[in-house]
């Protein structure tokens, strides 16, 4: 019971580790671009205490997000919680809000198609067809 446990806290470490090195790398990419661009440069060091403390700010962000869900007696962390989350800085709660609005807007297209598709696979007729066929319908009484 104890190796399993040991061998879960080595594998929890071992991502931990593989995540600050992305954010490492990620860093010192965004630092040389900003270097590039302004002519300035990064030591090491500094690079180093960005990644560092933009590892612990996504910790922070990750924990706060948990406890929204928890707090609405959820499971799963949803836009409203990242919303929440972003509500201290106008620009990023506009930015997050405008893509949730966008990806909503595409999820409920995609419900419509899919919705479409499946009535006309099952010869089912959508409701602009339906009016068409009793106005058709009641055209040919007329004659």
């Amino acid at each position: 019971m104890a190796a399993a446990a040991a061998a879960g806290d080595e594998e929890r470490l071992l991502l931990t580790q593989r995540l600050k090195a992305a954010v490492h790398y990620t860093v010192g990419c965004l630092c040389q671009e900003v270097e590039e661009d302004k002519d300035i440069r990064f030591s090491k060091q500094s690079i180093a205490a960005i990644s560092e403390i933009t590892f612990r700010q996504c910790e922070t962000f990750a924990r706060d997000l948990e406890m929204f869900a928890r707090h609405a007696k959820r499971s799963t962390i949803n836009t409203e919680d990242v919303k929440l989350l972003a509500r201290r800085s106008s620009s990023l709660l506009k930015y997050i809000t405008q893509k949730s609005d966008e990806l909503a807007s595409s999820n409920l297209e995609q419900k419509e198609k899919r919705k479409k598709k499946s009535s006309a696979a099952k010869g089912e007729r959508t409701p602009g067809e339906k009016e068409a066929a009793v106005t058709e319908n009641e055209d040919s009484n007329m004659s």
